[in-house]
């Protein structure tokens, strides 16, 4: 009784709270006075559209403004917006895109710094605000991030049997892989009665380039692939090592043998249907692993690491206000309020944008993902990918290919010389 009357009087304050913050971000605009309708742009079915739909009603209550909801899928979301700000005519107020597309879209952005107080700021994951962050400006606020970490068979791992028998072959105790060593053995030894050690993502996208990006991280790369003078920088040593050690694995064989038709959802399946013992990828698939072969038989670590230690690319998605939409104000107060209500996409996806969430989060059960995201995300090696707006055809026409090629037996530093000489090309453009 008692805790429900402290939790009732928390929640009071809370929510007067809250309506203070709304109401005490940025003035009345009067061109905003008319229609009293926000709308948004979101990935259709994704947390995204449903944080949005759970928390319209109670903005609508505090603002006056109704959030009038649209969406569309993730290949068809980018093309959308793009043809909005090059037309210079918004249909939407605001949007949630993914951090890749800031480079391409930032010119019909409306910058947002202030709109987070710095006890705000002070709560974000690491390198959310550097994402988002053009020409010194911040142009969107964060929702949600998240990195690969890796999944494993929590009851493969601590089986007697296997813990001999690993023991005898490699000459060490049989534990959940840090690095790139024990990984591979890990992968190898697990790769026995019709199942596999691990998967690689050899399909052709950019889920390929991401993976060997990652390996490269961990190797020791800076600036993943455009250096600070603008140029490529693929003769750095840590992409060869990351490619040598992806076809290591191919010849193994510890990996299924049609790696080069596999991509993140069908590795995940494959995981979950007790096909392979262990992945590398995003932290939020683990509730769905966990959900299909159960809490006691499903693991998460954080990411391995090479000689360089734990390294990942974010995948980190923001809110952002169309510079040509005439609700300014509201907008960025529809950001702010959801801002506070960042809890809801921990419990929509398993990950948010707030330090404070990932803490409340990181020591109950259901979400033992959110651990090993805690420890990749703040590894020094885990880097975002370039801010170019070239950086998608790059990774579509120069990388992804190569990846492919060396997967397939080419050498990997005579491919990264030809890649290099390709992305220089496109760069100088």
């Amino acid at each position: 009784m008692m805790k429900h009357t402290m939790k009732s009087v928390a929640a009071i304050a809370l929510a007067a709270a809250t309506m203070v913050s709304v109401s005490a971000c940025g003035s009345s605009n009067s061109s905003e006075s008319g229609d009293k309708t926000l709308s948004i742009l979101v990935e259709g079915g994704g947390p995204a559209e449903k944080v949005a739909r759970q928390t319209a009603a109670e903005f609508e209550k505090q603002s006056g403004y109704k959030i009038k909801i649209d969406t569309s899928p993730y290949s068809g979301l980018y093309d959308k917006l793009k043809a909005e700000t090059d037309s210079s005519k918004a249909t939407h107020d605001l949007a949630v895109i993914d951090v890749l597309w800031f480079p391409a879209l930032a010119k019909g952005l409306s910058p947002v710094d202030g709109v987070l107080s710095k006890s705000d700021e002070a709560d974000l994951m690491p390198k959310l605000k550097d994402g988002a962050t053009v020409n010194g400006k911040m142009m969107g606020v964060p929702t949600w991030t998240n990195s690969k970490v890796m999944l494993y068979r929590k009851d493969l791992f601590d089986n007697p049997q296997n813990q001999q028998e690993f023991k005898q072959k490699y000459g060490y105790d049989l534990k959940v892989p840090t690095n790139w060593e024990q990984y591979r053995d890990a992968a190898k030894f697990f790769t026995k009665d019709g199942m596999y050690g691990t998967a690689l993502i050899g399909q052709t996208g950019a889920d390929s380039v991401t993976g060997w990006l990652e390996f490269a991280t961990q190797a020791g790369a800076k600036n993943l692939v455009i250096g600070k003078d603008g140029k490529s920088d693929l003769q750095d040593k840590a992409y060869a090592k990351a490619l040598d050690y992806m076809q290591s694995l191919v010849k193994d064989g510890s990996i299924p043998s049609d790696y080069l038709s596999l991509g993140t959802s069908e590795i995940s399946n494959m995981f979950n249907q007790g096909k392979i013992a262990m992945e590398l990828t995003w932290g939020h698939f683990y509730l769905a692993s966990a959900k299909a072969l159960g809490n006691d038989k499903v693991g998460a670590a954080p990411m391995i690491g090479g000689s360089a230690g734990i390294g990942a690319i974010p995948g980190p998605w923001y809110q952002v206000v169309m510079k040509n939409s005439k609700k300014q104000d509201a907008a960025k107060k529809y950001l702010k309020f959801m801002y506070s209500h960042n809890e809801g996409y921990m419990k929509a996806l398993g990950v948010a944008a707030r330090k404070s969430v990932f803490k409340k989060y990181e020591n109950n059960p259901q979400y033992e993902h959110v651990k090993a995201l805690e420890t990749t995300l703040a590894a020094p090696q885990t880097q975002n990918r370039p801010a170019t707006k070239m950086w998608t055809q790059i990774e579509t026409e120069n990388l992804s290919p190569m990846v492919q090629s060396v997967l397939k037996g080419a050498n990997s530093e005579s491919e990264l010389g030809k890649t290099q000489k390709a992305v220089d090309s496109l760069l100088a453009e």
